[in-house]
């Protein structure tokens, strides 16, 4: 019974370091999405950063597509 209780310790602290593992990169990829979303939501036209070609004639800002 003893070999029996090792077996079930050793697999809890096995899965409680796999989880361990797998919140950190959850929360990696979270701040990943969380930047990107930014990017998206602030440069959605590229025209902040100029990346964004501009047609002669019209207004360099205030103008979304």
């Amino acid at each position: 019974m003893d070999g029996t209780m090792n077996a079930r310790e050793d697999r809890k602290v096995a899965i409680t370091r796999e989880m361990e593992a797998l919140q950190g990169e959850v929360e990696d990829l979270r701040k990943l999405v969380n930047t990107l979303l930014t990017i998206i939501m602030e440069e959605a036209d590229g025209v902040q950063s100029g990346a964004a070609p501009v047609h002669a004639g019209t207004p360099r800002t205030g103008v979304s597509m």
